[in-house]
């Protein structure tokens, strides 16, 4: 089986970041995969790094003759049995291309991101209708879908990104480094979150939450982790100046180590307003860490209130305060929910079953 996946976004968010992700999973199901990208992008870099086979095009807005032929002539040459796109955009692109083909290859998109935008023209009809099979991340993106695309519920299934559940896996001699290198003492309680710096996901509601929970405890320290992607260095600005008025905020920046980052946390808090999926959040609870999650969109799918994560009112600082008071004083809390947290994460979101089940989606389709 030989596949191109295709992200011409310049960003470097969860889609960017799942694409790799699953384009690796499938290579070492010893399936051949090439992959479309922006060129100098980060997702294009990154898969240099991991020998990945890459195309590259430029193309920022939708219509691209030149490089339309380009793709059309790459997939002619490849020979590919399938063309998976990560990103609903690079549609404009693949369909016109795969067009020009005489072999009608099967057509592939992954829905990362919901849209407010009702796309039911003419245009829109003609660009779905060559799309042969759609997976949705969670509920609330194929609800989605179904709202703002022109597409038969037939074609779309659920397919949550699934998680390497051995490199996020807890571990006692891990925890210490990341705690040692913020001179964290073994007293202080470190609540964390993850993420790149982008509006809506949360970092502001995040400072505002330490600043209520500083005046109720003296044994806090406060982790975020993660840095502004493309065009976000104006919200970055303000996350880090209100940040610098609070004494106990550390701001680690980007970090390559994740699961070493996670360990030395005690708490994780997901306070995104309008999430997709999570997949921070997934990857907190494949720690084994008590999570306080926004009750909203695609995190309804990862938690069930109370028995493996807390939910709290989008928005509500005061409620997200109140539920993390609830971990800081209650130990035994925290460790129960952090198991089932793991266990959620095994059953639901783990890379190679989700791989396996992709796997099953590409044979089905070509047979």
């Amino acid at each position: 089986m030989k596949l191109l996946f295709s992200c011409l976004s310049r960003s470097w968010g969860g889609m960017e970041m799942y694409t790799l992700t699953s384009l690796l999973a499938l290579k070492n199901n010893e399936i051949e995969v090439d992959l479309l990208c922006y060129p100098d992008s980060k997702l294009h870099l990154e898969a240099i790094k991991n020998s990945v086979n890459v195309v590259t095009i430029k193309a920022k807005s939708y219509f691209h003759p030149l490089q339309i032929n380009k793709v059309k002539n790459t997939i002619h040459k490849n020979h590919y049995d399938i063309v998976h796109t990560h990103a609903s955009k690079d549609l404009w692109i693949l369909v016109p291309a795969l067009s020009y083909i005489k072999k009608r290859i099967p057509l592939a998109l992954t829905k990362h991101v919901g849209s407010f935008i009702v796309k039911k023209d003419f245009l829109h009809r003609w660009i779905y209708s060559r799309v042969d099979l759609i997976f949705a991340i969670s509920g609330i993106i194929k609800k989605n879908l179904l709202d703002t695309c022109p597409v038969n519920e037939r074609t779309i299934s659920i397919l949550y990104d699934g998680i390497d559940t051995e490199r996020f896996k807890r571990s006692d001699s891990t925890s210490s480094s990341v705690r040692n290198e913020f001179n964290i003492s073994e007293n202080e309680i470190v609540i964390g979150m993850t993420g790149r710096f982008s509006p809506g996901k949360g970092q502001l509601d995040f400072l505002s939450c330490a600043e209520v929970l500083n005046k109720k405890f003296n044994n806090l320290k406060f982790l975020i982790v993660g840095e502004a992607s493309f065009s976000e260095d104006d919200y970055a600005s303000e996350v880090l100046l209100k940040g610098k008025f609070i004494h106990n905020v550390i701001f680690t920046g980007f970090r390559s180590d994740i699961p070493d980052v996670l360990a030395a946390m005690d708490i994780f808090v997901f306070p995104s307003h309008a999430e997709a999926f999570g997949m921070a959040l997934v990857e907190a609870m494949s720690m084994e860490l008590p999570s306080v999650a926004t009750r909203s969109d695609g995190v309804l799918d990862i938690i069930d209130d109370q028995h493996d994560g807390l939910f709290f009112e989008n928005k509500n600082n005061i409620d997200l305060a109140d539920k993390i008071s609830l971990l800081i004083t209650d130990q035994g809390l925290r460790l129960r929910l952090g198991k089932a947290a793991r266990g959620k994460v095994l059953s639901k979101f783990e890379l190679k079953k989700v791989t396996e089940l992709l796997i099953n989606y590409y044979s089905n389709i070509i047979n």
